[in-house]
């Protein structure tokens, strides 16, 4: 019993000793800024002051002219209290003025440290008063300049809104490179090869920074706070954003050249993708996920997932699908509609056409008339999380025992890994189950309406009207052939 008892007291020791030394490193060696305020009368407004810390060594001051009455300030949030009664435009704009000033405030200590609160007053003041000190208007930052053209690319019709938001991301993950970096504000035509590269480095190593610089990333979804080194695969898909930004640019001759043009040979190094051998259900597993009784908790995702299954689209279409999308022809319904995702050539104007086979009719009917909107299926919203559509169909191939391991390289092993299907499925084994299936019968993938004709997906067009793409359909899925008439009912 005493040595069970020492056993306990010297692991109590060690994790005592474990926490002051974790939380002494993060004094030390974090870059903080706090918002707060000194209180006089309630009754009348003060100024918002912040404080910005580096380790036990730097605290530096700045007395802002953001106003605000001590009854409405929230010390912990350093925001509006949550309870009181304000408009919303009037809360929003006041909370992201303090975010807009803890931001320049890191900005200008990332680029000269060696800062004193009388520099870093006047620092702000010539960032936010140019005019006072013969300082001509900055030009438009090349962040600002960005987000200003995905949304006209989303307002022209150039990009769907499921794109946006990839570029939305990598916009603020420029914004804070560029503020750690003490470039904020950095001009389009200032943004040269080196940024890129150092941009492509930070990308990668950005989980480090985050304990760095915790305002940066305080307002952020905890799941989308970068914790791990982020893939090739991932970050080449960011800098293809932002080159897609400077070939624009370029276009528009607002920059003579992209400066991704003088990467030269780096280019292919570092926009490379690789990608691991493509990975789908077979007929026999489908049919296993088909006719396996699932619980309650699993019966949303097994009819979401068996339906996308038989249409084979992208989700960003799927989810936005309704009664109203589908259409009959010679007895057969189809779901017909026009896919969101661009292509180099501008967003597809040609509408796709799908036969609904009798798999995906019985699932469909029976939510016809008791989900809102019209709704097709009971969708799930965005995200992976536990209520998201990926982390459920994982949950239901584990329940039906899908569990046949499949290669995936990993760049830290610099070899492959071999995990159960169950483990990495996502929205898009749906397509590439389809794809395969219509494969297994030598069906061209335009046959089942899957692709529009100039997509760069396939290599020819097929001229299949809708009741010879059923019939290769019910063939590829082994589903009886069935006709409905005005109603959607069965004709027998």
């Amino acid at each position: 019993m005493h040595a069970i008892a020492l056993c306990c007291a010297i692991f109590e020791l060690s994790c005592a000793i474990y926490v002051y030394l974790h939380n002494r490193y993060n004094r030390e060696y974090m870059t903080t800024v706090k918002a707060f305020i000194r209180t006089g009368k309630k009754d009348k407004e003060v100024n918002v002051r912040f404080r910005l810390s580096d380790g036990r060594n730097v605290q530096l001051f700045h007395k802002s002219d953001i106003m605000v009455s001590p009854t409405l300030w929230d010390a912990k949030t350093e925001k509006y209290k949550a309870k009181s009664i304000i408009k919303l435009d009037i809360r929003t704009s006041f909370n992201t003025s303090i975010e807009e000033r803890k931001n320049l405030i890191l900005s200008i200590y990332g680029s000269n440290k060696e800062l004193t609160s009388e520099k870093l007053e006047i620092l702000i003041d010539q960032h936010l008063h140019p005019e006072k000190y013969n300082i001509s208007s900055e030009e438009e930052s090349m962040c600002s300049m960005f987000q200003r053209y995905v949304d006209g690319w989303l307002n022209a019709g150039v990009i769907g809104p499921g794109r946006k938001k990839h570029y939305d991301v990598v916009i603020r993950e420029l914004t804070r490179f560029l503020i750690i970096n003490g470039i904020d504000g950095l001009p389009v035509n200032e943004f040269n090869k080196e940024h890129i590269l150092n941009f492509r480095d930070f990308l990668r190593k950005e989980y480090t920074l985050v304990e760095k610089f915790p305002e940066l990333y305080a307002e952020m979804n905890k799941r989308n706070i970068p914790s791990k080194e982020r893939s090739q695969n991932t970050i080449a898909e960011k800098l293809l954003l932002l080159q897609a930004f400077m070939v624009e640019l370029e276009s528009n001759d607002v920059i003579p050249v992209s400066p991704f043009r003088k990467i030269g040979k780096e280019k292919e190094s570092i926009m490379k993708q690789q990608y691991d051998e493509p990975f789908f259900l077979t007929k026999t597993e489908f049919n296993e996920v088909v006719h396996k009784e699932c619980p309650e908790t699993l019966q949303r995702v097994k009819d979401v997932f068996v339906v996308q299954c038989c249409f084979g689209c992208r989700i960003g279409d799927f989810r936005r699908f309704t009664f109203d999308n589908i259409s009959i022809e010679e007895g057969i319904p189809y779901i017909h509609y026009l896919p969101q995702k661009t292509h180099k050539d501008g967003l597809i104007r040609t509408e796709i056409k799908t036969p609904i086979i009798r798999i995906a009719y019985d699932i469909i009917m029976k939510y016809k008339g008791r989900l809102p909107s019209n709704a097709l299926l009971p969708y799930y919203p965005d995200g992976n999380g536990e209520t998201g559509y990926n982390y459920q169909i994982k949950k239901l191939l584990e329940y039906c025992e899908i569990s046949r391991k499949v290669a995936m390289f990993s760049a830290a092993l610099e070899t492959n890994e071999y995990k159960s299907i169950y483990e990495i499925a996502s929205s898009k084994l749906a397509r590439k189950t389809h794809v395969d299936l219509m494969n297994k019968v030598q069906i061209d993938k335009y046959a089942a309406g899957l692709h529009a004709k100039g997509s760069g997906a396939v290599d020819r067009y097929t001229g299949l009207g809708i009741k010879e793409r059923f019939i290769l359909m019910c063939a590829a899925f082994g589903c009886n052939q069935y006709e409905v008439d005005n109603d959607l009912s069965v004709m027998e």
